[in-house]
């Protein structure tokens, strides 16, 4: 009869069984991604005929100088201004209706479409056609649109 097994051993790989395994691995993938692997080198190669790779380690090299620069540039005043003008119009963005900022911009589009083909005409426009133009359903809705936003826009500046 056998002795009880009391201990179990776990096989320790040596540190070269482990490199052997690692370069098994690599093996495979190069070989399972073939395409991809010489896309890469395509890409690296024309990156490297451009400068673009010299420039990068010459940027990695100077990575401090460069931060000092760029945080430099950053906390400007006209810079940080820009971001919280960024911030506020994405704020007030989140606020319109999606429905309405579409109706809205295809109408610009139109009126700019109209405007084009007033201008080309080259027609002159009287003060008396300028009061007609008033009866038009449309034009009549845009002085009204016109009239009520810029009520909203005293009040909001108020």
């Amino acid at each position: 009869m056998a002795a009880p097994i009391t201990t179990i051993q776990k096989a320790e790989k040596t540190e070269e069984q482990l490199k052997e395994e690692k370069l098994g691995n690599l093996k495979q993938l190069l070989s399972e991604n073939e395409e991809m692997v010489n896309q890469v080198f395509t890409i690296m190669a024309e990156l490297n005929d451009i400068g673009a790779l010299e420039a990068a380690t010459k940027l990695l090299e100077a990575k401090e100088e460069v931060a000092h620069i760029a945080l430099g540039q950053l906390t400007r005043k006209p810079v940080t201004n820009i971001i919280n003008n960024l911030m506020g119009v994405a704020g007030a963005l989140t606020e319109l209706n999606p429905e309405t900022t579409t109706k809205l911009i295809e109408g610009l589009n139109t009126g700019l479409d109209e405007a084009n083909k007033a201008v080309e005409s080259d027609e002159k426009v009287s003060a008396f056609k300028l009061f007609k133009m008033l009866n038009d359903p449309d034009v009549n809705r845009a002085v009204n649109f016109g009239a009520h936003f810029l009520k909203g826009l005293g009040k909001g500046l108020k």
